[in-house]
C-alpha cells in the first residue's frame, strides 16, 4: 500500500509540474505552481522529513504563492483583459 501512494505521489509531482510550465495562462501557471508545492510537502513528509516538509508548506506553496497570486492581481489591473486566470 505504501508503494503504491508513492508511486501516485510521484506521478502527481511530475504532472503537476509539467501542468505549472506547459499551462496556457499565467493564472493556471500559478495555481499549477501551488499545487505542486503542496505535492512537494506530501513528498518530504513520507520521506519523514518533517522540517523541511514544514518549511516547503511555509514558503514553496504559502509565501511564494501567495506573492505569485499577487503580482498577477497587479498585472490584471496594470492591463485589464489581457490575462484573465
Amino acid at each position: 500500500m505504501s508503494l503504491v501512494l508513492d508511486l501516485v505521489l510521484a506521478m502527481s509531482l511530475l504532472w503537476s509540474a509539467w501542468r505549472a510550465l506547459a499551462a496556457p495562462s499565467i493564472g493556471r501557471a500559478v495555481v499549477s505552481f501551488i499545487t505542486f508545492g503542496l505535492f512537494m510537502t506530501l513528498a518530504w513528509a513520507r520521506l519523514s522529513a518533517p522540517d523541511i516538509a514544514l518549511a516547503e508548506a511555509a514558503i514553496g506553496a504559502g509565501l511564494t504563492g501567495a506573492l505569485l497570486l499577487d503580482a498577477l492581481g497587479a498585472l490584471a489591473q496594470r492591463d485589464p483583459g489581457k490575462d484573465r486566470p
